[in-house]
C-alpha cells in the first residue's frame, strides 16, 4: 500500500485548526484547503508554488522551495531547539510543478516549530554539484532564523533552522515618505554600535527598540534618513576568533545567512513567530518623525564562502545557479570574502527582487544601499556587462517604483563604476569621488581645489544625461569602512593592530591630516584644530551626509 491515502478532513484538525486562530464555521471549511494525503502520520495536499518560504494558511503551513538539479527535497520538522526532527515529509513528486515543490502541512504547532530542508541529487564539485542528503539546508526565504538570538554565542544545535512568522503588524496609514534624493540627509549607523554603550541612555540598548527609544534624538538632528547597517541574519561568531587578549566577532554584518529574516539579536524581546516586530515599530515610529529607513542590502555574496566554507542553504539547493563557479568548480571571490553570487542568472535575479519586495511590502522599507553594487553588473563569467538585467530588473519594478536606490559603484574584483554605474535614471551612487576630492582639499592639497568645486557644486562632470544631475550623487566624507570623522584629523596611517591581521585590512589611501601629532592628544592647540576647524569643515562640506555616530 502506498504511503500516500486520501482521506477528509478530521473533528480533531479542525479542533487543531480552530486553536491556531482559525474561526470557521464547520461549513466553510469546505470551502478551505482540504487534506488530500498522508505521510508519516501528517495530512498534506499540493501547496501554492507561487508562495515561497513557510506561509500560514487556515489550518495549515504552505511549504515552497525551487532547485534546478536537485532529485528530491525532504522537509525537516523540527520541535523547538530539539537536535532531531520529529517528522519527515518528501515532497510527493505529483506535487513538484517545474522545479518547483510545494506543498501545505496540516496540524501543526506553529510555536513550537522549526524547519530545515534536505536536499537529494547529483554530487559532483567539478561542475559544481554539491548535493547532499545529509546536509541540514536552511530554506532560503526563511522568514526568521532560530539559534542566534543571544549575540556572541555559537549556533545552538550547530545548524541554522528556519520559523514561521505571523505577518500581522498593524501599519495602520504608514507609507512611503519619497524625500527627494536632492533633499535627503541621510545618516549611517549600526543597530547595535549606536545604542549598546550606556551613554545612550536608552533601556533596550544594541536593539531596534533602542534606536526607536532614540526616535526624538534623531529627529531633532534634522535628518531625513537612517540608512542601517546590515539587518539581514547574519552569525557574528563566524570569524570569531582572539586578538590582543579580546575575543573579536564579525560586528558589522556583511556575511549574510538569512535575506529575508532580521537580526534576532537585534530585538529586544524573543520573537517567536513574530519576528520583526520591534524593527516594524522602530520603522513605525521613525516615519512619523518624516525619517526614511534605508537598509544596506548585500547580494553580492554570502557567508557560504568559498570551497572550505559551511553548508548554510544556498550551496545545497543550486550550488553551480547562486554562485559565479570557475571552470573547475571553484568561486570566484570578486567579493573579497570567498565567494560570488551570480547575481543575473534567471534564478537568483528572481530570488533578489523577490527579497527586496518582501522588505518594501512587509516592512515598509523606502530604499536600499546595495554593498559592492557593481558585482550586480557582472555576467556568469565574472565579466561586466554593459546592461546588466538585474540592475535593469530592480530600476524598473514596480513595487520597487519609488523606493531609494543607491549603489556602492565598485567591488573587490577591480570593478570601478562610480560616475558609470548603470542608472536608467533610477540608480544614485556613493559618489567615492567625492570623498577622495574632498578630504584631500580639507587636508590642505590645494592642487585639489578644482576637483573639490566639482564635487561640492554636484558633480556635474561625472552626472550628465544618462544619470539624474542631483539626484545621482550621495555624497560622503567618512563612512563605516575606513577612517571615521575623528581618525581621519588624528591619524596620518591607519593602525588596525587590533584585528590580529597585522594592520593589513583596510585601505591605505585614507587622505588624512594628524593635524600635528599621531593619535590621541591633550594637546589644546591641536584639539583645537581639530574640533573647532577640521570637524566643522568637513560637516559643511557635504550635501547628502552619510555620517557615523
Amino acid at each position: 500500500m502506498s504511503e500516500y491515502r486520501r482521506h477528509r478532513k478530521s473533528k480533531k484538525l479542525i479542533d487543531a485548526e480552530k486553536r491556531q486562530g482559525v474561526e470557521l464555521k464547520e461549513d466553510e471549511y469546505e470551502r478551505q484547503f482540504l487534506p488530500l494525503d498522508e505521510v508519516n502520520g501528517y495530512k498534506i495536499r499540493p501547496g501554492l508554488s507561487n508562495l515561497y518560504g513557510a506561509t500560514m494558511l487556515p489550518g495549515g503551513i504552505n511549504f515552497t522551495i525551487y532547485s534546478n538539479g536537485a532529485t528530491s527535497i525532504t522537509l525537516l520538522l523540527y520541535h523547538r531547539n530539539d537536535k532531531e526532527p520529529f517528522v519527515t515529509i518528501p515532497f510527493p513528486e505529483s506535487y513538484k510543478i517545474g522545479k518547483v515543490y510545494s506543498m501545505i502541512v496540516f496540524g501543526l504547532d506553529i510555536e513550537n516549530l522549526e524547519y530545515c530542508y534536505s536536499v537529494d541529487g547529483p554530487w559532483d564539485p567539478d561542475k559544481g554539484l554539491l548535493f547532499n542528503k545529509d546536509n541540514v539546508l536552511l530554506d532560503p526565504f526563511a522568514k526568521a532564523v532560530s539559534g542566534q538570538r543571544i549575540w556572541g554565542e555559537n549556533l545552538t544545535s550547530g545548524t541554522y533552522r528556519a520559523r514561521v512568522v505571523r505577518q500581522n503588524f498593524a501599519w495602520d496609514d504608514v507609507t512611503s515618505l519619497g524625500t527627494p534624493m536632492c533633499d535627503s540627509i541621510i545618516y549611517e549607523l549600526h543597530v547595535r554600535g549606536f545604542t549598546m554603550d550606556e551613554s545612550s541612555g536608552v533601556k533596550c540598548r544594541g536593539t531596534f527598540e533602542g534606536i526607536t527609544e532614540k526616535a526624538d534624538y534623531l529627529e531633532a538632528l534634522g535628518i531625513t534618513a537612517v540608512e542601517l547597517m546590515p539587518i539581514f541574519e547574519f552569525d557574528e561568531t563566524r570569524d570569531m576568533r582572539v586578538a590582543n587578549g579580546k575575543i573579536l566577532l564579525d560586528y558589522w554584518g556583511y556575511n549574510t545567512t538569512a535575506f529575508f529574516a532580521p537580526n534576532t539579536s537585534y530585538s529586544y524581546e524573543a520573537e517567536h513567530n513574530k519576528e520583526g516586530v520591534g524593527l516594524k515599530h522602530m520603522i513605525k515610529e521613525l516615519k512619523k518623525r518624516k525619517i526614511e529607513v534605508i537598509l544596506d542590502v548585500v547580494f553580492n555574496h554570502t557567508a557560504e564562502g568559498n570551497e572550505y566554507g559551511p553548508f548554510i542553504s544556498f550551496k545545497g539547493f543550486d550550488n553551480n545557479i547562486y554562485y559565479l563557479l570557475t571552470p573547475d568548480g571553484k568561486y570566484y571571490n570578486f567579493s573579497g570574502c570567498g565567494n560570488t553570487m551570480n547575481c543575473n542568472h534567471p534564478m537568483v535575479q528572481e530570488y533578489i527582487v523577490s527579497c527586496l519586495r518582501y522588505w518594501v511590502e512587509e516592512y515598509r522599507i523606502d530604499g536600499f544601499r546595495f554593498d559592492l553594487a557593481s558585482i550586480l553588473g557582472r555576467d556568469q563569467d565574472g565579466a561586466p556587462m554593459e546592461r546588466p538585467p538585474l540592475i535593469q530588473r530592480i530600476a524598473y519594478d514596480p513595487v520597487l517604483g519609488n523606493v531609494k536606490l543607491i549603489a556602492e559603484a565598485w567591488d573587490a574584483g577591480g570593478m570601478y563604476q562610480v560616475g558609470n554605474f548603470p542608472s536608467w535614471k533610477r540608480w544614485a551612487e556613493w559618489n567615492g569621488k567625492y570623498r577622495d576630492d574632498i578630504r584631500s582639499y580639507l587636508k590642505g592639497d590645494i592642487w585639489a581645489a578644482p576637483e573639490a568645486v566639482k564635487r561640492i557644486t554636484g558633480s556635474m562632470d561625472m552626472y550628465g544625461e544618462s544619470y539624474m544631475g542631483y539626484e545621482s550623487s550621495v555624497n560622503f566624507i567618512n563612512c563605516h569602512d575606513g577612517f571615521t570623522l575623528y581618525d581621519l584629523y588624528a591619524y596620518n596611517n591607519k593602525h588596525n593592530e587590533d584585528n590580529g591581521w597585522n594592520n593589513t585590512d583596510g585601505a591605505n589611501d585614507n587622505r588624512s591630516w594628524n593635524c600635528g601629532y599621531e593619535g590621541d592628544t591633550d594637546n589644546p592647540d591641536v584639539q583645537v584644530r581639530v574640533d573647532q576647524r577640521q570637524h566643522g569643515n568637513a560637516l559643511r562640506g557635504a550635501r547628502h551626509h552619510v555620517i557615523l555616530p
